[in-house]
């Protein structure tokens, strides 16, 4: 539910610690998130980048807690497999249309190592 989603033909996700703050309380869990933006603002906006394509982005906050940042990983995951068939029916008895699995490509973050070697072992598992 807390994720800033940008459509794209492909999607890089990304774990940042929104919420986390830096020296003077000044925001810099934001400051990844805004940079993340500004990049694919950039690539998007550049037709010789990638011509034809756009990059999309799910981005969540990991909350500065590990744990937090592994449940979220798995989201990811869940996004990438094919909706259970049977769940639910149309009032004319018909299959829901569903969206098709997102086509996540990469996952930038998190920003602390031990919480990205661990997201990274689990996304590993999954290609």
């Amino acid at each position: 539910p807390h994720a800033i989603r940008l459509e794209g033909d492909l999607t890089l996700g990304g774990l940042f610690p929104v919420h986390a703050r830096g020296p003077a309380g000044k925001e810099k869990g934001i400051h990844r998130l805004e940079a993340m933006l500004y990049a694919l603002d950039r690539v998007n906006g550049d037709p010789r980048v990638l011509p034809n394509l756009t990059l999309g982005a799910r981005i969540l906050d990991t909350c500065s807690r590990d744990t937090y940042a592994l449940e979220q990983a798995l989201s990811f995951v869940r996004s990438l497999l094919p909706p259970e068939g049977g769940e639910g029916s149309c009032p004319d008895g018909s299959a829901p249309r569903r969206p098709p699995p997102e086509r996540l490509v990469g996952v930038i973050g998190a920003s602390a190592s031990s919480v990205s070697i661990m997201v990274a072992n689990v996304l590993r598992l999954f290609a």
